[in-house]
């Protein structure tokens, strides 16, 4: 890993965790606005914001499967107001993150590519307008999918995508998930 090639001391789960918690401060804010802003718009539908969709999920646990899967996200987002001081706080410091810190390192060590499981530098990569890209790297006992995710500076497409495609041609782990219950 790049991060402990270079000397950072930091227990890299613990940066993931952070990294993860303000993360979800500006994404619970935004994902209230831009779904309610979504569903508004819709010709037709009997959900027509979050707040539907949370009620519609209580209505229909086991179809929507609230057991298995929750919706704690949904509901911490509904409690949401806007993107207010804190929010743009957070949103000031993913951008920093993103240009000071992944796209320094990468143009420091000559990187193609950061490579992170699942899509866990997405937002990070997304918020610096950087390119990421993720593919199917394998399933859990239950058989959900997890992924890796390859990021890039801005212009990479292409070399993700090749570099992406190399890898699914590679691992050939891409099937259809089959849930166990």
């Amino acid at each position: 890993m790049v991060i402990e090639n270079i000397g950072t001391t930091e227990n890299q789960t613990e940066v993931k965790n952070h990294l993860f918690e303000i993360d979800l401060v500006a994404m619970k804010a935004e994902f209230k606005l831009s779904l309610n802003a979504y569903l508004s718009d819709l010709l037709y539908s009997p959900v027509r914001s979050l707040a539907d969709v949370i009620a519609f999920n209580n209505a229909h646990p086991v179809e929507e499967r609230l057991k298995d899967f929750g919706q704690s996200f949904l509901t911490d987002s509904q409690k949401t107001n806007g993107i207010g001081p804190r929010e743009k706080t957070v949103l000031k410091i993913l951008k920093e993150i993103s240009t000071d810190v992944l796209e320094k390192l990468m143009k420091k060590h000559q990187l193609d590519a950061i490579v992170t499981p699942n899509s866990d530098a997405s937002t990070i990569f997304a918020i610096g307008g950087m390119p990421a890209i993720a593919v199917p790297a394998g399933y859990d006992n239950q058989g959900v999918p997890f992924a890796i995710c390859f990021g890039g500076l801005k212009g990479y497409e292409p070399r993700l995508i090749e570099m992406a495609y190399a890898f699914e041609q590679a691992t050939k782990v891409r099937r259809m998930p089959r849930y166990k219950h």
